[in-house]
């Protein structure tokens, strides 16, 4: 999971970047700042690991905010104007783009953020809570998770847990690199797919679809995960 931040002047842009965060699963939202001095305490606080930066900021811009990090998170810049292009690449950022931003494109510019150790460390087990008790599931055994309402079922090999949780919660709690969002209801274990096309999964002989909102990240994770 990358922990990221925007620092974007402009509500519109700030609300597209935002909506396309939520749609990848690996990504995770800490705040947004509409300058870049505001945005200063949560990246040293929070472990940043990805800054969205606009370039044209209020007050101290974007590059020269920049320079004044000792130890910057990757940075991907965002800006209507293709002049700062070459400026930005000598502060060594990711990626570089240009307003108004497709979907397509942002999904290929984070996917270039290296991910460190830290973010990619298993997670040995999910814990629930169900009838007064805490139940801890190893997650090599977890086939999918399934939201119902104020509920999630956890389907196992062997089981099925049903616990009172949101789905978002229990997706914090798992590793991006071994399960992936695949509709608003459901979060699959990756290498417990048997077979996909672009409306759906399948898992043990389930047959699981690939929600609207989430497909293109579903898609280009699974072609690569399975080349």
């Amino acid at each position: 999971m990358l922990r990221c931040i925007i620092i974007e002047d402009e509500p519109l842009a700030a609300e597209i970047l935002e909506d396309y965060i939520m749609q990848v699963p690996f990504l995770k939202l800490i705040g947004k700042y509409h300058n870049a001095l505001a945005a200063l305490d949560s990246i040293h606080a929070n472990k940043i690991d990805l800054l969205f930066l606009d370039i044209h900021l209020p007050g101290l811009k974007g590059l020269d905010f920049l320079k004044t990090l000792k130890n910057p998170p990757s940075v991907i810049l965002t800006t209507a104007y293709h002049q700062y292009a070459l400026q930005g690449y000598e502060l060594s950022v990711v990626d570089y783009l240009l307003k108004p931003i497709e979907f397509s494109r942002f999904l290929d510019a984070v996917n270039k953020v290296p991910q460190t150790k830290s973010n990619t460390s298993s997670i040995s087990s999910l814990i629930i809570h169900r009838d007064k008790k805490t139940i801890i599931i190893p997650t090599e055994e977890i086939l999918y998770l399934e939201s119902q309402k104020e509920y999630v079922k956890v389907y196992c090999n062997e089981t099925t847990h049903t616990t009172k949780a949101a789905l978002s919660t229990l997706e914090k709690e798992l590793d991006a690199t071994q399960f992936l969002r695949v509709h608003r209801s459901f979060i699959v274990a990756v290498n417990k797919i048997t077979s996909y096309s672009a409306s759906e999964v399948e898992i043990n002989s389930k047959s699981l679809p690939i929600g609207g909102n989430y497909k293109d990240s579903v898609l280009e994770r699974l072609k690569k995960q399975f080349k």
